[in-house]
């Protein structure tokens, strides 16, 4: 199982689930490019974050893996299931942005990271949205409701079979509701 943090979180942001998931699963936590430990490169192209992904599993000699994603963590997740659909048995995304244009409010944080990740998610490439249908994994979409700042819902209308459950708590879902979300999960675990 791989757990992909949000945008200027790190690893850590999965502590409260990493043992609870370690009781049935190899856990992999990493470090998204840009955040915690991992490299800066000066480049942030969402894509190339999901083959970072790629390389690790293929680092550990892992074939498929379970992933979970929260918000960018959730892009790079869709990012390597639509790219990589074999590496995906299960996919969760919890309140992820669908890659649909839309506006969002200005940034406060003019890293090369969050400048260039803003830019791929406020307007995303439109093969991203079509890209979504070569998803194969069973996906779960868990949403914010109206109290994210996400738009995550479009997602379970554009990847075949997706399971679309609101958990109205905001963006934070693991964070501000960690028993919903962990009985969300897993149920579409068993």
């Amino acid at each position: 199982m791989v757990l992909l943090h949000g945008r200027t979180a790190d690893h850590n942001n999965w502590n409260p689930f990493i043992r609870r998931f370690a009781e049935r699963f190899h856990v992999i936590a990493p470090d998204l490019r840009g955040h915690g430990a991992s490299e800066r490169p000066g480049r942030y192209e969402l894509p190339d974050m999901a083959e970072d992904v790629v390389a690790l599993l293929g680092a550990l000699g892992v074939d498929q893996a379970i992933l979970i994603g929260h918000s960018l963590g959730g892009v790079v997740a869709y990012h390597l299931a639509m790219n990589h659909p074999e590496r995906v048995s299960l996919l969760v995304l919890e309140d992820p942005p669908a890659p649909v244009p839309h506006e969002r409010p200005a940034l406060v944080d003019d890293s090369p990271m969050m400048v260039e990740t803003e830019r791929q998610i406020v307007s995303p490439d439109p093969a991203w949205a079509e890209g979504l249908k070569r998803v194969t994994a069973p996906t779960l979409v868990l949403a914010g409701g109206p109290a994210s700042h996400v738009i995550a819902e479009p997602l379970a209308d554009l990847i075949p079979g997706a399971k679309l459950v609101t958990i109205g708590v905001g963006h934070l879902i693991h964070a501000d509701a960690p028993e919903e979300f962990w009985a969300a999960v897993g149920r579409f675990l068993e």
